[in-house]
């Protein structure tokens, strides 16, 4: 090869690694930029009373107490229904299923479902779970909605982790006398534990934000009580969000408290990926261990 050849290759590569930082960069810009622009609007009515208080006055007034706690039961709920299935299944289809045209046709519906539109599943919910079987508009029609919005998300990243995982783990494992499920239970499944968490994670960002299937089976505009039951209604701050700017009464009070809102919202998904992130670090290091 020439040296003409080479300074040419050089600088090809240098201009495709430069498009990747200048990507980059705008990426970031624009998460920052949206942040900056959410908190500047909303921390000035972020304090403890706005948290921990109920709303008053048409919600143009008070706090976001019964928002925040239906949105925590909603995406805590989803989380518990969503990960076990979740992660069952993806064993399944890795460990246990034969590969076939069965197998591939499988993975295309899971595929395929998680580019449904979340108001369809909110339909499906509303079918299902409100009305066939008699949950009602409740945290548990909600939740476990959001958990089939989730599900495919979840099936894929374990089914990912559980590939990358060496197959000599699993001969070593089988070698030594384990059965197929002590494989799975004591080998597999925990060297795959990071890459399963990193799908919860994203399943979790994901039900935070949802409006649409929330609508239908969980969520109510206004609720002057916190509830008492998993078959109760709630208040959820997405939903919440969306009121406040749709259908306030009094625009100039709520269009502030729908920034704080969204602060939180932001500052609740924020900790619910830094616990799964913690854990996730402890998995790494056990198995590092």
């Amino acid at each position: 090869m020439t040296k003409g050849q080479l300074r040419k290759r050089h600088l090809i590569q240098q201009l495709v690694f430069s498009v990747f930082a200048v990507t980059l960069l705008f990426t970031i810009a624009a998460l920052f930029s949206i942040i900056y622009f959410i908190f500047s609007r909303g921390m000035s009515v972020v304090n403890w009373s706005f948290i921990s208080t109920m709303p008053r006055m048409g919600m143009s007034e008070g706090g976001i107490l019964p928002a925040l706690l239906g949105s925590f039961y909603l995406v805590t709920g989803s989380i518990l229904i969503a990960s076990p299935l979740g992660v069952f299944a993806a064993i399944y289809l890795t460990e246990y299923a034969h590969q076939g045209k069965l197998l591939r046709f499988i993975r295309i519906g899971i595929n395929n479902l998680a580019g449904v539109p979340s108001v369809v599943f909110g339909l499906f919910g509303l079918a299902i779970f409100v009305k066939y079987f008699g949950f009602g508009v409740s945290i548990l029609s909600g939740s476990a909605t959001l958990a089939i919005v989730i599900l495919p998300t979840i099936i894929r990243a374990s089914e990912e982790a559980l590939l990358a995982v060496p197959d000599e783990y699993r001969h070593a494992s089988l070698a030594m006398g384990a059965t197929p499920w002590q494989t799975v239970k004591k080998v597999t499944l925990p060297a795959a534990m990071p890459g399963i968490l990193t799908g919860v994670i994203l399943g979790v960002g994901r039900v935070a934000g949802e409006t649409a299937p929330i609508i239908f089976t969980a969520a109510t505009f206004f609720s002057i009580k916190l509830p008492s039951s998993i078959f109760s209604e709630v208040m959820a701050l997405p939903y919440h969000i969306y009121a406040l700017v749709t259908a306030g009464t009094m625009p100039h009070k709520q269009t502030a408290l729908a920034y704080g809102t969204a602060v939180v919202l932001l500052g609740l998904v924020l900790f619910i990926n830094l616990i799964a992130i913690v854990l996730r670090i402890r998995y790494g290091n056990k198995i590092k261990k």
